[in-house]
C-alpha cells in the first residue's frame, strides 16, 4: 500500500483526489492549513499546518512514497494581490521541498503558462506567462526538471469536486452556470478566446495514474479546446430561460490558447472522460436543489476571499 502525502488536500482539487485515492486503497495523509475551509472531516490521516513552517521540512517526508503538491495561491487575480507572497508560497516552498524529499513528486501546474498564442500547443511549445500565477508555476516547473517528478499543466477546471470541499465559482463554466441560473443571463466579453477545459474529477484520475507510472516531465491535461462563447451556448441549453449578452469590450484576461493532449494519451493512457454536459448538470443540481446556501459567498472565489481575509495568510 503506497503512502501518499497530499499537500493542500482539503481544497477544490485536493478533495476529489483524496476520495479517489482512498477508494483505491492508498494510505493517504492530507497536509493543509484550511485556508478556505472551516473543518476537515474525511476518514484519513490529517496534519494541520502551513507549508511555510520550517517544522514541515524537518518532518519525515521521505517516509511517503509520493507527494502530491497542490498547495498554492491559485488564479491570476488571487496571485496579483501580493506578488511577493505568491512567490513565497508557490515557489520558495517547493524549492525547500526538493532539497529534502527524494522520491516521487506529482506537481500541479497550469496551461496558463502559454499565455496568448496562436496554433495548438504541445509541451515543447514556447511559454508566455501573463500573470504572477503563471510565472510562479513556470519557475516551479524549471526547478523540478532534474527530479523524479511529473508535472501536469491543467486546463481551465470546471465541475463539482467532492461532497465536502468548497466549489470554486471563479472558473468560467461554474461562473456562467451560476449566472444563467440566478440572473437568467451570461455576460460574455469578446467570447472568441479559447480555453482548454477539464473536469476536476479527471485531474484526480490523472494523478492516480501518475502515482503508478514512472514517467517524468510535463503533460498537458484537458478535455477539449473551446471558445468562451461556445461554453456559454452549451450552458444555455441546460438553462433555457437564460440569455447570452455579448460585448466587444476587451476582457481584462488576455489569455487565449489551445493545447494538445497527445503526450498524456500516448504515454499515460489518459483520456478525459467527464464532458462539459456532465459538469453543467452537476452544477444545475446543486443550484436547483439549493444545496449551497450562498453562491456569492467570497470563499467560493479565490481573489475575493483573499482580499477580504488577508490576515488568514
Amino acid at each position: 500500500m503506497k503512502k501518499i502525502l497530499i499537500v493542500g488536500g482539503a481544497g477544490y482539487v485536493g478533495g476529489v483526489i483524496v476520495d479517489l485515492l482512498l477508494k483505491k486503497k492508498y494510505d493517504v495523509t492530507v497536509y493543509d492549513n484550511l485556508l478556505y475551509e472551516e473543518s476537515f472531516r474525511k476518514d484519513c490521516k490529517f496534519i494541520f499546518g502551513d507549508i511555510r513552517d520550517q517544522d514541515f521540512y524537518k518532518s519525515k517526508l521521505n517516509n511517503f512514497d509520493s507527494i502530491i503538491w497542490l498547495a498554492a495561491l491559485v488564479g491570476d487575480g488571487a496571485c496579483s494581490i501580493n506578488p511577493n507572497l505568491t512567490d513565497e508560497i508557490n515557489f520558495q516552498t517547493l524549492k525547500k521541498l526538493i532539497k529534502i524529499y527524494k522520491k516521487r513528486i506529482v506537481f500541479i501546474s497550469t496551461c496558463s503558462v502559454y499565455g496568448a498564442q496562436n496554433g495548438i500547443l504541445d509541451e515543447n511549445s514556447d511559454v508566455n506567462p501573463l500573470s504572477h500565477y503563471a510565472t510562479s508555476k513556470l519557475k516551479c516547473e524549471k526547478i523540478l526538471q532534474d527530479s523524479n517528478s511529473i508535472i501536469f499543466r491543467l486546463g481551465t477546471l470546471f465541475g463539482v469536486s467532492d461532497n465536502y470541499s468548497r466549489i470554486r465559482m471563479d472558473l468560467v463554466v461554474n461562473t456562467l452556470s451560476a449566472k444563467a441560473f440566478f440572473e437568467k443571463k451570461m455576460s460574455v466579453f469578446g467570447g472568441d478566446q479559447f480555453r482548454p477545459i477539464l473536469h476536476v474529477k479527471d485531474v484526480a484520475r490523472a494523478i492516480e495514474i501518475a502515482i503508478r507510472s514512472k514517467k517524468q516531465g510535463i503533460y498537458n491535461l484537458s478535455l477539449k479546446n473551446m471558445r468562451i462563447i461556445e461554453i456559454a451556448n452549451a450552458i444555455g441549453k441546460h438553462f433555457k430561460n437564460s440569455k447570452i449578452i455579448k460585448t466587444k469590450i476587451k476582457f481584462q484576461d488576455a489569455r487565449n490558447y489551445r493545447v494538445k493532449n497527445d503526450k498524456a494519451r500516448k504515454e499515460l493512457n489518459f483520456n478525459a472522460i467527464y464532458d462539459l454536459s456532465f459538469g453543467i448538470k452537476e452544477l444545475k443540481k446543486l443550484l436547483t436543489e439549493k444545496r449551497i446556501k450562498n453562491f456569492n459567498d467570497p470563499r467560493y472565489t479565490n481573489q475575493k476571499y483573499l482580499e477580504l481575509f488577508k490576515e488568514k495568510i
